[in-house]
């Protein structure tokens, strides 16, 4: 399956999502506690408003897809892919990523409560201006990620590979970051009070402000 760099193709202004595909329509589904593998396989599909509480998702892949007002309340996703996808007025309450894929991925006027991501690629993701207070991102890949103007108040953002990450605005006051690559980090346009790092992330920030460290 083809991962592209570009970002998932949305309209952050229009009510209404784009929709890849016209014939490959799933809409008001209840997929309450549904069990869905690596057999699952959706391209260019669209999920409107679908009920996805509770569903165990143990490898399945969505390449292209797009995800409206769809409920992932209560949700477990191991070792799924979903690339290059579209997430727009979604809900994620309870809801864990463990080694996925969503590289390319974006999302947009989502809700995050007992969000938790361990593991896995979401580089290229775009999250701005997501309200992701208290999640929590532990090992993941987040290469050039889009977290402008994002709310990360008290997250845990720990071992993560945030290079290139796009973090300008966001906010990461009582964050622990611990372990993560900062070095995309400019602590001139991102609030950060009381966060916990490092020293040695505390050593690259003071070089990056021109400090000298002794």
């Amino acid at each position: 399956m083809a991962i592209r760099r570009a970002r998932a193709n949305i309209d952050p202004v229009s009510a209404e999502p784009s929709i890849p595909d016209e014939d490959l329509v799933i809409r008001d589904e209840d997929w309450y506690g549904k069990s869905l593998t690596e057999s699952d396989r959706y391209t260019r599909y669209s999920f409107l408003d679908t009920d996805w509480t509770e569903v165990a998702d143990e490898g399945a892949v969505f390449d292209e897809c797009t995800f409206a007002g769809v409920r992932f309340n209560a949700s477990r996703h191991t070792g799924a892919a979903f690339t290059n996808c579209t997430f727009k007025r979604c809900t994620f309450f309870d809801t864990r990523f463990t080694d996925c894929k969503l590289v390319g991925s974006m999302f947009r006027q989502c809700t995050y409560t007992l969000f938790e991501v361990s593991g896995g690629d979401w580089s290229f993701v775009g999250l701005p201006g997501a309200d992701l207070r208290q999640a929590g991102f532990d090992g993941t890949r987040m290469r050039e990620v889009d977290l402008t103007a994002a709310r990360l108040e008290k997250a845990t953002v720990t071992g993560c590979d945030l290079s290139g990450a796009m973090l300008h605005g966001s906010k990461l006051s009582g964050a622990d970051l611990r372990g993560s690559d900062l070095s995309s980090l400019d602590p001139l346009t991102v609030e950060f009070n009381g966060a916990t790092i490092s020293l040695e992330q505390a050593a690259a920030l003071a070089t990056t402000m021109g400090w000298h460290v002794g």
